[in-house]
């Protein structure tokens, strides 16, 4: 079973960064959950196969953690004693970001609206290329522990946009079908 006072970077043998190898969590991922999976102790005591089973559910949990950038991020900082981006002290963004956000989703509404396909995947191009941006440089600031509270503002950021990216995807998807 697995050690639960381990942070999921330790969990899985990576170090505690922003940039992680996707192809090395994956590896660590098949190979801890293979090894936890509640099939395996099918055939143990009714303790082990709650402990299987409860290990299962904190890889699970650490992989879909470390897998998200957003989520990544605020695990990251939590580690460093920032706490995370949703902290009630931490909700508020700059106006002027919001102002822009704004217009991107009156932008997405009116394109929905008028069933305008290529405009929603335009500006969705143009969210995720930020968001992009936006995970880059917030590695820079989380790994170089130089700058956790600007962090602390931008993985709310990117929080935000990666949210604004799901809703203008799902209104492609709606218009699609």
């Amino acid at each position: 079973m697995i050690d639960f006072s381990r942070n999921y970077f330790e969990l899985f043998g990576l170090e505690p960064r922003f940039r992680v190898d996707a192809a090395a969590l994956d590896r660590a991922y098949r190979q801890l959950q293979s090894a936890v999976h509640p099939d395996r102790h099918a055939a143990a005591n009714d303790e082990q196969q709650r402990r299987a089973l409860q290990s299962s559910a904190r890889v699970n949990e650490a992989y879909r953690t470390l897998k998200d950038p957003v989520a990544r991020a605020e695990y990251l900082l939590s580690l460093h004693g920032r706490g995370t981006a949703d902290d009630a002290a931490d909700r508020t963004l700059d106006v002027e970001f919001l102002e822009e956000q704004l217009e991107r989703r009156e932008k997405a509404s009116e394109a929905a609206d008028a069933q305008d396909c290529a405009a929603l995947e335009a500006l969705l191009r143009g969210l995720r290329s930020e968001v992009r941006d936006r995970e880059r440089a917030l590695g820079e600031l989380i790994d170089g522990e130089s700058a956790l509270d600007e962090a602390r503002v931008r993985a709310r950021e990117l929080k935000f946009l990666t949210k604004l990216a799901d809703d203008i995807d799902g209104m492609i998807v709606a218009l699609e079908d």
